[in-house]
């Protein structure tokens, strides 16, 4: 948690500075989520953990602009979609798509996956090797394709 916590902090500083008030309020809340979640366990957080509670919040940001958008809020989707997109600069560098495709094809190796029903043994290894740098839905679509492909 360090080195996020350390980045957050000189962030901050940055933002509190620049007058950044989306960038300051965003990493407030965030220090918040990731503290609370500490506090939760009882111990200081894993990459993973911290990984997962600033996942939660972005989904808690798409999951607003959604509701924003259908209720013609434009100015909200606006303020949701700038603090979604401070939200993405702390992810951990995604896979690329031919990355993922390598990825699958290793764990369909490993597991004799031959066909989509084997999917269900395939889906659980391959988001344990993305460890959270590729989105659920990309890595099942690949490995679904592999699949079919035979």
């Amino acid at each position: 948690m360090a080195a996020l916590d350390e980045r957050l902090a000189d962030d901050l500083k940055t933002a509190l500075r620049a007058g950044d008030t989306v960038r300051r309020d965003v990493i407030r809340y965030l220090r918040a989520g990731l503290k609370n979640a500490q506090i939760e366990r009882g111990r200081p957080l894993t990459d993973a953990e911290e990984d997962a509670v600033l996942r939660q919040q972005i989904k808690q940001r798409q999951e607003s602009i959604e509701q924003f958008q259908a209720g013609r809020r434009d100015d909200l989707v606006a303020r949701e979609t700038a603090q979604l997109d401070v939200l993405r600069d702390y992810l951990p560098a995604g896979l690329a798509p031919d990355q993922l495709e390598v990825l699958a094809r290793e764990v369909i190796a490993e597991t004799g996956a031959s066909g989509p029903r084997d999917l269900g043994r395939v889906m659980p290894i391959l988001i344990a090797r993305a460890a959270g740098r590729a989105d659920n839905r990309a890595l099942s679509d690949v490995a679904r394709r592999l699949l079919a492909a035979g």
